[in-house]
């Protein structure tokens, strides 16, 4: 760091009459960073300021590269800033960074994760996509999050809208989108090596290496493990939740002409889970997506993608018991899921006044299950498809209005047609300020545990089914936003949002003989609240960043109708969150980052009465020490405030309180190849 730089920022903090015996402690520490850095730059080292936040591209929002700043959506975006100074080893922990999401661990290897509320056991409300590639399973429409990892050094962003994205990205976009963009091959060349271990994190190894193929080819491959310690229960016995993993990939990506881009990518994964309530799971899988895109102008490219994604679940149930009475005894469920994707889009500009963009889909799922005596899926092989087209218009109204209309289509083997049409619109102030309204209708399409599910297996006594009649989840959402660069070193953006939901699910009961309860569509009500995010950067070496989210839900039985749960069981979320991080150069060679979060009471309905999660607030912290070039020393602490806490899950003898985890981590990233 540049001493006039130091010089500036400790006049700015410190008294005059402080400043010559401050010299005389920090001379010897600061010394040597300042001869070595007088060249550069503080830019340099924070990698992105104000100005560029502001200016950052993203692509979820209208499947096209637009500045953050002119999105029409509540959208933030997780930089490899963000996730490396973070010091966060997988995904859901680097989405604690999102500010528009509520984050809860379950356990060692568990978490629930939901945006604008619906938080529970069964969350189905998100879409998840890696690179384009749908993470989330038909078979109870949510994210299985343990087996959802990558290494975080190859991730270039991640965009995280809050609301709907179903006109664009279809079903199961209901309360938000969540797309996880990795570096191009070109950009991870050399040797990137990376290791860390502590009190929780038993052990953290990754390995990746780029090269080149030729003179617009690049490739890398990559193998990381990753196993955990297990968490404690309330009275600090043993959780047994231990678990680990080891996954390994590659990708290659080439431009064989100026137009013309070509990626091919894939990973593979197998892991083991001891779970709280007995035995070891066992998770794997892996996927293939090649993507062809092709770019006529700054306005019109199109692009063509496919995958391949199996996944493998081997899932210990616990023996059913109605009362003390046995219903069926433990055994183990098995699903493979084969997924087959296929997807189009082109956009143009026919005219000065519009830019269209379109597309068409195509999905084939093949699923297999092994039932277990306590938990069936009738029936145990089933076959799908999904046929899905869209699309959109931006109208520029004039320079500083943009009118935007979109609708998807889509056919599914349950519900049959559903449509999702989308209505946005964008003023900008100038060149750093814009206010946005939307209107849009989104569905959640049945999932296998709606229409599938059977507690216990036939032919013994069922005491929970779907039903063949659960049709989709409907919500309309109106949102109106705000984002804007206030000053050069403060943005800022606020999020509203009021959503209008029907035909929630429900549980039912079988008249006669009350049981099997079923699922049905009995509930609806509404949601409202607000995202507010800014980021300031306090002084050249200092920025800092605040959250928060405010929700209310009301959701009620209909008219006539019935609910076992009494329009409970749907939600478990916190009201409001806070959310303080700080991103601190000390020297040239020393980083320290801090982040403070406060998250309300979590009332849980997932048992006989409705109970509660305290709220908590929780501190993590990063110093890392820059030793020499390319390698980096590094001490964090997560849940530093608590020994342990819990932060989701009804309250009783089996609930995971989340433990204090401190670690030390090395990581080196080794010198480009030079070009051939």
């Amino acid at each position: 760091m540049p001493c006039a730089v130091w010089r500036s920022v400790l006049s700015r903090l410190i008294p005059v009459s402080s400043m010559g015996l401050l010299a005389l402690l920090l001379g010897s520490w600061a010394r040597p960073a300042c001869a070595a850095s007088d060249a550069a730059t503080v830019q340099d080292l924070m990698q992105l300021n104000i100005r560029q936040l502001s200016d950052l591209r993203v692509t979820t929002v209208a499947r096209h590269p637009e500045r953050l700043i002119d999105t029409a959506s509540a959208v933030q975006v997780i930089t490899q800033d963000d996730i490396r100074r973070s010091g966060a080893t997988t995904l859901p922990e680097v989405l604690r960074l999102a500010d528009n999401l509520q984050v809860a661990q379950k356990n060692a290897h568990d978490w629930a994760i939901s945006a604008r509320g619906f938080n529970t056991a069964l969350a189905n409300k998100l879409l998840v996509m890696i690179d384009g590639r749908t993470v989330y399973t038909p078979l109870f429409s949510g994210v299985f999050w343990d087996v959802q990892d990558y290494p975080l050094e190859d991730i270039d962003r991640i965009e995280v809208i809050s609301g709907p994205g179903g006109t664009l990205w279809g079903a199961n976009a209901v309360n938000g989108v969540i797309n996880i963009i990795t570096k191009s091959a070109a950009d991870t060349q050399g040797v990137y090596l990376d290791g860390a271990g502590g009190s929780q994190l038993k052990a953290l190894g990754e390995a990746r290496y780029g090269g080149r193929l030729g003179a617009n080819s690049y490739f890398r491959v990559y193998g990381k493990y990753l196993d955990e310690e297990q968490d404690v229960l309330a009275d600090d016995a043993p959780a047994f939740d231990a678990w680990h993993q080891e996954r390994g990939g590659f990708r290659v990506d080439s431009q064989p002409s100026a137009a013309d881009s070509v990626s091919l990518h894939g990973d593979i994964y197998q892991g083991d889970e001891q779970e709280p309530a007995g035995g070891v799971a066992e998770t794997g899988g892996g996927n293939v997506m090649a993507r062809w895109s092709r770019r006529f102008s700054a306005s019109a490219d199109l692009s063509l993608q496919t995958y391949i994604d199996h996944t493998h679940l081997a899932d210990p149930e616990p023996a059913l018991t109605l009362g003390s009475t046995p219903i069926a005894p433990a055994g183990v469920l098995h699903d493979d899921l084969t997924t087959y994707d296929v997807d189009f889009q082109h956009r143009f500009a026919p005219g000065k006044y519009t830019r269209l963009i379109w597309g068409l889909g195509f999905r084939h799922t093949h699923d297999e299950v092994a039932n277990a005596a306590a938990l069936a899926f009738l029936p145990a092989v089933l076959d799908q498809d999904l046929f899905s087209g869209f699309i959109q218009d931006e109208i520029p109204i004039r320079p500083d209005l943009v009118f935007t209309l979109g609708s998807k289509l889509e056919h599914n083997d349950y519900t049959g047609w559903e449509l999702q049409p989308d209505a946005r619109l964008r003023w900008s102030f100038g060149d750093q300020q814009s206010l946005w309204t939307a209107v849009s209708r989104a569905v959640r399409t049945p999932s296998r545990v709606d229409r599938d599910l059977f507690e216990a297996a036939p032919p013994r006594f069922v005491i929970l089914e779907g039903s063949p009649d659960f049709t989709s989840e409907k919500l309309i959402a109106y949102e109106l936003g705000y984002r804007a660069q206030l000053l050069d070193r403060l943005t800022g953006s606020l999020s509203t949002f009021y959503d209008d939901y029907d035909d929630l699910r429900s549980a039912s009961y079988t008249p006669g003989s009350i049981v099997p309860f079923f699922f049905a569509n009995n509930l609806e009500g509404h949601t409202w609240g607000g995202e507010f995010s800014a980021n300031l950067e306090a002084l050249p070496i200092w920025s800092l960043h605040a959250g928060v989210t405010l929700l209310r839900e009301s959701l009620r039985i209909k008219p006539g109708q019935f609910d076992l749960n009494q329009a409970h069981n749907e939600t478990a979320d916190p009201k409001e969150q806070l959310s303080l991080r700080s991103a601190l150069i000390l020297t040239h060679y020393v980083r320290w980052d801090a982040s403070l979060r406060w998250v309300d009471t979590l009332n849980i309905n997932s048992g006989p009465t409705v109970k509660t999660v305290p709220s908590y607030f929780e501190l993590d912290s990063r110093l890392a020490w820059q030793l020499s070039h390319g390698i980096e020393l590094s001490l964090v602490g997560r849940n530093l405030l608590h020994a342990s806490h819990p932060e989701y899950g009804f309250p009783g003898p089996r609930r995971v309180d989340i433990e204090r985890t401190v670690y030390a981590r090395v990581q080196w990233r080794g010198r480009p190849n030079s070009p051939r």
